[in-house]
């Protein structure tokens, strides 16, 4: 049996009439639908225009087959010309349905002021506000670091409330299960900044020194850097999400109902546990980046392992550790300050936590990246 032929309906056709002579006839037969080929309103809008005002306009519909929104939105453009021209549109000629859609489009007028208007603000209110959202977030800042020093202080008084357990379990999370992603940066940013020494100090038959560039690199710098550029991404992001969560979810407001002091409670255990965790993470990724050092200096460019070894340890001191170790403490205190931080000032909606974690990764590697540069100003202030 051969498919349906679509069935082959009246197109939608109009006439215009003049019965009398203050008085203009529209004639709508056919089928006026959105998906057949309407007329065009120029016409109608012709004789309008044409037309004194005090005329009438009238429909005579009784040709008129299927309708749907297409004539509705025909007949609110001639609606409109009638008002502007002051030509009584009358609607007892259209049908009962017709007549209905059309006073439900026109019950409320357009307000003037309902339309969105594009206004560029000038360059003096762009700068005042956004002084005042600096302003916002000064104040945040300094509230939330004052309640953190208020928190230490209640920790060094033995008054600090907080669960152990739950400092472990941080401690775990942010010492432990990160040593495999900071054994992988570490030993390539080894290898790294061999390759890098290695493309000059070759041109002079330098090569040995290639341990002592990887050695004071990472005890100096890229060790501390990269582990807290590592832990910002990773534990940072981690400590914003789920401070975030416990926001939405009122669990922030639910301690402090029982009287516990959520700063107390949630965020000087992730600070003292990223504090107390990046120093060992350091000398880890240290000694780590030396290896991968070693791995390009002796495995490619075919140096004595003996060597190298007593090259490194010629050129390291007990300094340039804890040169690293400063570093990296202060960039555990700065990464778990930025997660915290927007963490508890975390709106109340999903996107508000995504927006939250984000923003922390992205605070905590600029803090980093200033402290970085002050220690470094003023270690070759001192001399270090």
């Amino acid at each position: 049996m051969d498919a349906a032929q679509p069935v082959t309906q009246a197109q939608a056709e109009l006439d215009v009439t003049r019965p009398s002579a203050d008085t203009l006839c529209v004639r709508l037969s056919g089928q006026w639908t959105i998906h057949a080929t309407l007329p065009s309103p120029e016409t109608v809008q012709t004789e309008l225009a044409a037309m004194p005002q005090g005329q009438r306009l009238i429909f005579e519909t009784s040709q008129l087959a299927d309708w749907d929104s297409g004539l509705p939105m025909f007949l609110l453009e001639l609606k409109e010309i009638c008002s502007q021209r002051q030509i009584e549109f009358e609607q007892t000629g259209l049908p009962q349905g017709v007549q209905r859609l059309l006073a439900l489009a026109t019950a409320v007028p357009e307000h003037h002021e309902s339309r969105r208007k594009d206004v560029r603000a000038s360059i003096v209110v762009q700068v005042g506000k956004g002084v005042l959202a600096l302003t916002v977030v000064m104040h945040e800042f300094l509230t939330f670091l004052g309640q953190v020093a208020l928190a230490f202080m209640q920790l060094v008084r033995g008054r600090a409330r907080f669960r152990v357990v739950d400092l472990m379990l941080i401690v775990q999370e942010s010492g432990a299960q990160a040593l495999p992603i900071v054994s992988l940066i570490s030993f390539l940013v080894g290898l790294i900044l061999a390759f890098v020494g290695a493309t000059q100090l070759q041109q002079f038959g330098a090569q040995i020194y290639i341990a002592d560039l990887v050695g004071l690199g990472m005890a100096r710098e890229m060790g501390a850097m990269m582990t807290g550029v590592i832990m910002a991404g990773r534990t940072g992001a981690a400590f914003a999400a789920q401070l975030g969560t416990m926001t939405v979810n009122q669990e922030i407001d639910a301690l402090t109902t029982m009287g516990l002091n959520p700063t107390e409670f949630l965020v000087v255990p992730r600070i003292l546990a990223l504090v107390l965790m990046m120093p060992l993470l350091c000398i880890y990724a240290d000694l780590i980046g030396i290896l991968g050092g070693a791995a390009v200096g002796v495995g490619m460019l075919h140096l004595d392992a003996g060597q190298y070894y007593q090259q490194t340890l010629n050129r390291l001191h007990l300094l340039d550790f804890v040169v690293g170790l400063i570093k990296g403490t202060v960039f555990g205190g700065v990464v778990a300050l930025a997660g915290c931080l927007r963490g508890m000032h975390c709106g109340r909606s999903a996107s508000a936590v995504g927006a939250a974690t984000t923003s922390a990764v992205v605070t905590a590697i600029v803090w980093i990246v200033v402290w970085d540069a002050t220690l470094t100003v003023t270690y070759n202030i001192l001399g270090i």
